[in-house]
């Protein structure tokens, strides 16, 4: 009876070790992305590329937040988390401010591209940027559900749901940049744009919803 005590615990703290390599791999990824996004996005003159840069960076602080839950977990064990601490909920009341100020910025941003017409010089580094990004995130996001449900972590999941939320909005910067590249109508990038403020708008919203609620889940987005 001890030794299948033990063996469970130990498979338990594997498996939270590996979610942390998760959420760690999830951040680093973030920023990159982030860093590349933003980069060739201001380079290219492509707005969606540059909202997708800045949100990526929104999902470092939220990313910040499950690495410390996931951290409370290895410490205090997952059956004694049931309710976030301060320093989760601060980091989603920050998150919720920063996207609703990237949904401002991507709103003014379409509105002066229209006024000023301005077009992107090329959308490739969109595609190449999203193309990596949809590999990467399905990935993450099928690892993190699976480790969630062996753990029966409904934190664990509700960040896999996260993450699934990112695969969608590369999706978006993937449609809207090929469209572009293959027409060259700057409706496609605004379109685009507009596509990743409303998931910003979406995502704010819940995050301050999510911040004053005691029980843990993710702030993106639920089945």
């Amino acid at each position: 009876m001890i030794s299948k005590q033990v063996t469970k615990n130990m498979k338990t703290e594997k498996l939270v070790k590996i979610a942390l390599w998760l959420s760690l791999i999830t951040i680093l990824y973030n920023v990159i992305e982030g860093m590349l996004s933003i980069a060739f996005g201001i380079n290219d003159e492509t707005l969606t590329l540059l909202g997708f840069g800045v949100d990526s960076f929104v999902e470092v602080i939220s990313g910040i937040g499950i690495l410390h839950m996931i951290l409370r977990m290895q410490k205090a064990g997952i059956d004694n988390i049931g309710t976030r601490d301060k320093f989760e909920r601060q980091a989603l009341k920050i998150t919720g401010i920063a996207f609703y100020l990237l949904t401002l910025g991507l709103v003014t941003g379409v509105v002066l591209q229209v006024l000023n017409k301005t077009v992107p010089e090329t959308t490739l580094a969109g595609i190449i940027i999203s193309s990596i990004s949809i590999i990467t995130m399905f990935i993450l996001m099928k690892a993190k559900m699976n480790i969630g449900k062996k753990l029966n972590s409904d934190a664990i999941i509700a960040d896999a749901r996260c993450t699934k939320t990112c695969f969608y909005l590369s999706f978006i910067l993937l449609f809207s940049s090929v469209l572009y590249e293959i027409v060259g109508i700057m409706w496609f990038d605004t379109l685009g744009s507009i596509g990743i403020a409303w998931f910003a708008f979406k995502e704010g919203k819940e995050a301050f919803e999510k911040s004053n609620s005691a029980s843990l889940s993710c702030h993106c987005c639920n089945d």
